[in-house]
């Protein structure tokens, strides 16, 4: 029997599993897919031989996170296309924001608003490090460097509060601050989204968002493969409904949402069950894939270079946008996030063609297909793109939750990203990964730090189960020793 079994083969379980293999236990991990990876696959989804990653796309994570900086992905074979722009913001008039490596190149590049981009993010990015240690923590220890605290605390409370407009004078820096920002899928001016922006415009001149090549799927299968050489066991195509369905363990770590848990274990106390029956989801993202005779024919200079271009405008109609999202509405001219994988990775594609992955964001459950709202956002920036297009598949929000129980509505961030559903996940307790059942563990996107692929909610619930369990103590990363 094994000595912990995991739930879900996505970023998390995955790392839930490596950690608790590379601590020398016997290790299972269930998948109700055929493929692991959850959202973090590559499928053909369009025409054969046409590759289009299901859900994340760009992964600044694997760089960044301590859990993927323990593992060094490149070892595992996995490599990591830098793109020369991390990401872009178009604006109409053939303009256009753009993110390099370099901070100080991005800030000439922002003209008058260029010392103001640098004086935000140059401390941040001198220390970058800390600064992801201290976003990707489990929210419920103290700070190690309180500097780098205190740095990303003063830059969170001017983006997400009153004083957000006072920076910038110009339309460029908000507009490439905002579309980073709205990645939360959430109305940018609050704590949360400002949060994520901020740390992820750090790591674009940090360590750059690179494309893995051959799509998310080859660092989904990575983690997999050294799982499997650890000993451990990875089971495809075994959904589990029920806890009771589990062999015995001495751990149980479930990568699923809270509504899961409470159907999974009929056993928990009311109180604990009834608020995670309260868990709220928000807003939500609807993948539309293309597959074009070329590239983007973008009409501003360099976003052809981006591997992310957020597709929005300037800032007050991202935000407006993000706001109709949240109220239930469909923007007239939605968020679109969008990445250009062909540009790094010709193997996405035969020869001659490129494939094209989009999000729009939309009210959390919608069934509209997007797909022509999309093409008209695009078109907007890239004049003669609907000329390119050869096939178009459009997802509606809805359908997400088919292949996916962890999408509920399209929502891909794991639940609503407010205030309190950051602290409390996804109940308000000192442990949120250690449920009322022993030896059972949540270690999903519910959990903190929440959403995004870098492996540390699997890893804070990973260490708890060792140490609570087994009277092992591993370090922050999950793979170095205590």
């Amino acid at each position: 029997m094994p000595d912990a079994v995991v739930v879900g083969a996505g970023p998390n379980g995955l790392a839930a599993a490596l950690v608790l293999a590379r601590a020398g236990l016997e290790v299972e991990v269930r998948e109700r897919s055929g493929t692991v990876g959850g959202a973090a696959s590559t499928r053909e989804l369009t025409l054969p031989g046409h590759w289009h990653d299901v859900g994340s796309a760009v992964h600044p994570m694997a760089l960044a996170s301590p859990f993927f900086r323990a593992v060094d992905l490149p070892s595992l074979g996995v490599e990591l296309l830098q793109p020369d722009v991390a990401y872009a913001h178009p604006l109409d008039g053939g303009r256009a924001a753009l993110a390099l490596r370099d901070l100080d190149a991005t800030a000439e590049g922002l003209g008058a608003d260029g010392p103001a981009w640098r004086g935000l993010l140059g401390p941040l990015v001198r220390r970058w490090r800390e600064v992801v240690d201290l976003a990707l923590g489990d929210l419920r220890h103290p700070a190690p460097r309180p500097a780098a605290a205190l740095r990303l605390a003063l830059a969170v409370a001017e983006q997400g509060g009153p004083a957000w407009g006072a920076r910038f004078g110009g339309d460029l820096a908000p507009a490439l601050l905002t579309g980073v920002a709205a990645h939360a899928v959430a109305p940018p001016r609050a704590p949360g989204p400002a949060g994520a922006g901020l740390l992820l415009a750090t790591l674009a001149h940090a360590v750059g968002w690179p494309v893995p090549r051959g799509g998310s799927q080859s660092v989904s299968d990575a983690l997999a493969g050294e799982v499997r050489r650890l000993g451990g066991r990875v089971v495809l195509d075994a959904p589990v409904t029920s806890l009771a369905e589990l062999p015995p363990a001495r751990a149980v770590l479930l990568d699923v949402l809270p509504g899961a848990l409470a159907r999974m274990a009929p056993q928990l106390p009311s109180g604990y069950a009834a608020r995670l029956r309260r868990w709220r989801h928000r807003s939500a993202a609807s993948p539309v894939h293309f597959v074009l005779d070329g590239p983007v024919p973008w009409a501003a200079p360099g976003v052809d270079r981006a591997g992310t271009v957020h597709v929005g405008g300037p800032r007050g109609e991202v935000v407006a946008a993000e706001r109709d999202v949240a109220a239930g509405r469909h923007a007239r001219r939605p968020y679109v996030l969008l990445s250009q994988p062909s540009l790094l990775d010709g193997g996405r594609a035969p020869a001659g063609r490129s494939t094209l992955w989009t999000y729009a964001h939309v009210p959390f459950g919608s069934t509209l297909d997007v797909g022509e709202a999309v093409q008209r956002q695009v078109e907007r920036f890239a004049p003669g793109f609907s000329d390119r297009v050869l096939h178009r598949t459009a997802v509606p929000a809805a359908e997400l939750e088919r292949g996916n129980p962890n999408l509920p509505g399209g929502d891909v961030t794991g639940g609503a990203v407010t205030p309190w559903q950051l602290l409390a996940r996804p109940v308000p307790r000192w442990d949120p990964y250690r449920t009322p059942l022993e030896g059972v563990y949540l270690c999903s996107a519910a959990t903190p730090p929440a959403s995004g692929v870098h492996g540390m909610c699997g890893v804070h619930a990973a260490r708890r189960a060792l140490r609570q369990r087994f009277g092992i103590v591993v370090g922050p990363d999950g793979l170095t020793p205590g």
